[in-house]
Order: structure tokens, then sequence, then C-alpha cells
């Protein structure tokens, strides 16, 4: 326990990440957003990696469920259980002061979600009121782009549920846009290639696995080789086959099709002078999604700018949440704009 008064949350689709400010911020809590049920008496039997080892091995008795969908709340008392969990293994149980949080939320969700998220972590022992970041801002702070300028930046945050691409200038989201496809969605294309073209069954876990260690978003000379086991779509039967990065690129580039297309949309309705600044400075992607081999090279070729990756991509979103808290009287000002126009996703 680290008894600290102030948490920057990622609450994300596929893992909860939970920072604390100080000298750049540090990861205290990095979990699957999954728990597991009792059919019978509705009771949590665990949660995160616990839970996610469960994933295509719990029996009939027992329900794997994610309680977040495509960057949302899809179970409400799900994600305030585990809220209230993990704050507690953070800020001691016991702690009489309710810690201070902001959570990061993406671009674009709507005032119904964007309660949602500030209830849940009040109704876990947050304080109130829970502070909400756009994802792109908090990415951008944790990733140390400079950000208290007029000059603009532009971030890629692809995550597991949703990808989102937005302009930034003095500690605000000037344009974004922003589309439910992520990196899940990238796990179910190549679960579906592999039926496709093997003829093989696999679950979640193994096409997650097999996403990282091999798939690329563009061909490579010395294509990675990698054994999948799953059960064969016509006997039934266990069997191995033997899949290479290169025979994916069609898959994977077909789902980041989409995030190119946000990207773009984006870039049409910044600025000028903005986009004279991006074209110097490119664009900075985060999110757990940009560790795919080759998806710089292939966004900034279908986009024409430079791309790079945040050393601490995954992370970048929490620990820009933390920072942001650690500076709420230069983000403050921002973040109740930010709540508001970001929150108005219906009326654009």
């Amino acid at each position: 326990m680290f008894f600290t008064k102030r948490l920057g949350i990622d609450l994300g689709t596929s893992r909860l990440r939970i920072a604390i400010p100080g000298r750049g911020g540090r990861i205290v809590i990095d979990e699957p957003t999954v728990v597991t049920l009792s059919a019978q008496e509705n009771a949590v039997l665990a949660a995160g990696s616990d839970a996610a080892s469960m994933v295509g091995r719990a029996p009939e008795t027992v329900s794997v469920i994610n309680p977040m969908r495509e960057g949302v709340i899809d179970d409400y008392r799900i994600v305030e259980a585990l809220l209230r969990y993990y704050m507690g293994l953070v800020v001691g149980k016991f702690n009489l002061v309710r810690p201070e949080v902001m959570i990061a939320t993406p671009a674009g969700v709507t005032n119904v979600e964007q309660r949602a998220v500030r209830d849940a972590a009040e109704q876990a022992g947050a304080r109130r009121p829970a502070h909400l970041i756009a994802n792109p801002l908090a990415a951008a702070i944790g990733a140390g782009v400079p950000m208290g300028d007029a000059r603009g930046a532009l971030i890629g945050n692809l995550g597991a549920g949703r990808s989102e691409a937005a302009v930034l200038s003095m500690y605000g989201v000037v344009v974004w846009e922003s589309a439910r496809v992520g990196g899940q969605v990238v796990t179910e294309a190549i679960a579906e290639h592999v039926k496709r073209r093997h003829s093989l069954l696999i679950g979640e876990p193994t096409a997650e696995e097999l996403k990282f260690a091999s798939a690329s978003a563009i061909p490579v000379e010395e294509p990675v080789r990698a054994e999948v086991r799953g059960r064969d779509q016509s006997s039934g039967m266990p069997r191995s086959v033997t899949i290479t990065s290169n025979e994916l690129v069609p898959s994977v580039q077909q789902v980041l099709q989409t995030f190119v297309e946000v990207t773009r949309s984006t870039l049409e309705r910044t600025p000028p002078e903005l986009t004279a600044d991006i074209i110097d400075r490119g664009m900075l992607l985060t999110g757990a999604a940009a560790r795919l081999q080759g998806i710089d090279a292939y966004l900034a070729e279908q986009v024409g700018i430079p791309v790079a990756i945040a050393d601490n991509a995954e992370d970048a979103v929490a620990l820009g949440a933390a920072e942001a808290l650690d500076n709420l009287e230069i983000v403050g000002p921002n973040l109740l704009a930010q709540e508001s126009v970001l929150g108005a996703s219906e009326a654009r």
C-alpha cells in the first residue's frame, strides 16, 4: 500500500491502470479489467490477472466478465467493485480521507457515459467531485509532450476498445475524432483469419499473444513464424499450425484503415497554423495497440506525416492523469471545458 491521496486512473477496455503523481509518476496498479462471477450466487470470485487466467477455461458455473466495452462502462456494478478494490489496495481500505482521483475517458463519450464514470469512482470511495480528463490530453501529458505553448500536437491513442486522434494546444483539445475500433478488433481479426485460412479455432488469449508476438502492420523481409495450437474446425480434435507475420498483414491493415480515416478526418478540420506545427512534429502514438509491429511505418505512409511511438505508450494515459491531478492549477481550468465539450458528441 502507498497511502497516497491522489490517483490517476486509466479505466480501459482491457486493462485498469492506476498511477500516483510525483517525479514523472509511477504505475502502481496494472491489471486486466476482468472479473469472474459465481453463476449461482452472482458473487465476485476473482479479479484482474487471476480472473483473466480463466478466460476460455472456466466451467459453466463461473462467468468471466469484462465490465468495459469500447472504452465505456458496460456493467456499472462490476466497475464500481473493481475501482473500490484496487483503489483500496493503493490508499488502504481504512483510510479516513478519500483520495482525489483523475480518470481518463475517451474523447467523444456522451454526458451519460461521463456521469457513469464519475459516479462509479465516487461510489467506490473517491473524493467528490472525481475529475475527468480526455484520453488524448492525458496521453500527451504522460508522454512528456510540451503542452504549455500554442503549438499544435497530434496524438493517436490506440486503446483496446477505441481509437482516438486529437490535435492539442495549450492543454486543450482543439479537434478530435474517434472510432469504436481498437486492439480488441485486431485480435478478433487475427482469430478470424486463422479460422478461415487454417480451419483452426483459437481463443482470445491465443489470438492476443499472436498479435504482439508475430503480427505486423507491414510486410517484413524476415517474417516471424509462430506455432499456434487450437481445435480443428472439422474434426474437433487438437491441432497446431504455423503462422507467419506476413500472412496476417491484410487482416491487421483492414482494421487499422479505420484509424487512418479517423486521423485524416481530424487533420482535415485542424486550423492551418496548427497543421504547420503537426507537419514539423508529426503524430505521437500511445496506447497498447501502438506496440503492434510496423504500425508507425504503416500510418506514416497512409497519412503522410512522421509517426513516432511514445516510450511509455501503454502507461502514458494513467501517468498523464496523475500528473494532471498534481498540476490542477494549470490543467484544471481547461478540464471543465473538456468535460462539457467532449461529452457533447451527440450534438456534433
